[in-house]
């Protein structure tokens, strides 16, 4: 008969699949109040704390500006604690200063990009990334993103000058699984993660080490939970073919 396979018991919701979301801080976003009536004024604040927020790879700044409103946002690196920070349209363009991308000069670095005005922050937000300024244009302003591609969002889009902290990161090993298992556990990710060749073949589709019981990997969208597992709705499976030279 078999047992539920990982997909199967994720989706029950239990506390094993289930992300520890209640030891986390706040939604790193910027606050709601600038918005255009901002695009030609600023906004003094104050950062007046850095922490650690449990499954982020860079800290949170607790932002206090002027007019009162508090909002955690993603540090980029050189921000320090008191530090005076700037948001509007007429800030300057420094490190930690939130401007418009409308206002921002070509070829600046910037992280937590907003995709629409006033979502708050959607784009290169992981530790050590960055977006680059690339042109303005009459239908807005084009951003190359962490990948290379490159993406039109509005002037009134908000961006934090900088490069997000904790660059180095990723270069210190783990060394132990017990580490990566608390991290993992922090992001709600199910750790360590067996291979399904690694199983028998009452367990997992593509369980058993032999060769009659090999099964494809690409299933379709429609394939129930016990058996969508791999390439799902993959539409090329397989090697890709080299192309001749004409």
């Amino acid at each position: 008969m078999g047992k539920r396979i990982r997909v199967q018991r994720r989706g029950r919701g239990g506390p094993t699949f289930r992300a520890s979301t209640h030891k986390r801080l706040a939604p790193a976003r910027y606050p709601l109040t600038m918005l255009k009536e901002y695009f030609e004024k600023s906004l003094k604040g104050i950062i007046e704390l850095l922490a650690h927020d449990p499954g982020r790879g860079t800290p949170l700044a607790l932002t206090k500006f002027e007019n009162g409103e508090k909002c955690y946002t993603i540090v980029p690196e050189g921000i320090y604690q008191g530090q005076q920070i700037q948001m509007g349209g007429t800030a300057p363009v420094e490190v930690g200063n939130i401007l418009p991308v409308g206002k921002i000069p070509e070829g600046t670095m910037v992280c937590n990009v907003e995709l629409r005005p006033g979502d708050g922050g959607k784009l290169a937000r992981s530790s050590g990334t960055y977006a680059i300024v690339a042109t303005h244009t009459p239908q807005g302003t084009i951003i190359r993103l962490p990948s290379g591609k490159t993406k039109y969002v509005s002037d009134y889009c908000r961006a934090t000058i900088g490069v997000v902290s904790g660059a180095g990161r990723t270069e210190k090993p783990f060394l132990k699984s017990g580490p990566k298992f608390h991290l993992m556990r922090a992001k709600g990710r199910k750790y360590p993660r067996t291979r399904g060749r690694a199983m028998v073949a009452a367990v997992h589709p593509y369980g058993s080490s032999k060769r009659s019981a090999r099964k494809v990997t690409t299933t379709s969208h429609g394939a129930p939970p016990g058996q969508k597992v791999g390439l799902i709705a993959a539409r090329g499976a397989g090697q890709k073919k080299k192309k001749l030279a004409t």
